[in-house]
């Protein structure tokens, strides 16, 4: 009979929904909340300004207001999977780690126009994938 509230918390609205946060997965969220509209901002610097940054002969040299679109669709990803993971959602933790790998990928090729930017970014990318992605062993013996 003890085991009951435990296997019917299990059944409701995910893993872990009614239990609170870790540090882990706090950070996670804020980071993505903070990243997202730094991602924003630098995509509208990039629409606004088309000569605001340079590279030479990149193999993913694309038009910079093309970059400004990338970087906007990705800095809204980023806030909307970073409120996922806040409010404790069951999809949040994946779609914060997809969210944060397609950052790094774009920030990874953005480093030729702004690596002062890009860089520190990638960084935080792989802290939010490393705190999403860490396996959690419950203290009961459970998964």
């Amino acid at each position: 009979m003890a085991a009951m509230p435990n296997e019917a918390r299990r059944g409701q609205g995910g893993p872990d929904s009614s239990e609170r946060l870790s540090g882990a997965s706090l950070f996670a969220g804020a980071m993505l909340m903070l990243s997202g509209p730094l991602s924003i901002l630098m995509g509208a610097s990039g629409i606004a300004e088309d000569n605001l940054f340079a590279a030479s002969q990149y193999a993913y040299r694309f038009d910079l207001t093309a970059w400004g679109w990338i970087h906007i669709v990705v800095g809204l990803a980023l806030v909307i999977a970073g409120m996922g993971i806040v409010t404790n959602k069951s999809w949040g933790r994946g779609a914060g780690a997809v969210a944060a790998g397609i950052s790094l990928i774009t920030q990874f090729m953005f480093v030729p126009y702004y690596p002062l930017w890009a860089i520190p970014m990638m960084a935080l990318d792989l802290l939010i994938i490393f705190a999403l992605t860490r396996f959690h062993v419950g203290t009961d013996g459970g998964w």
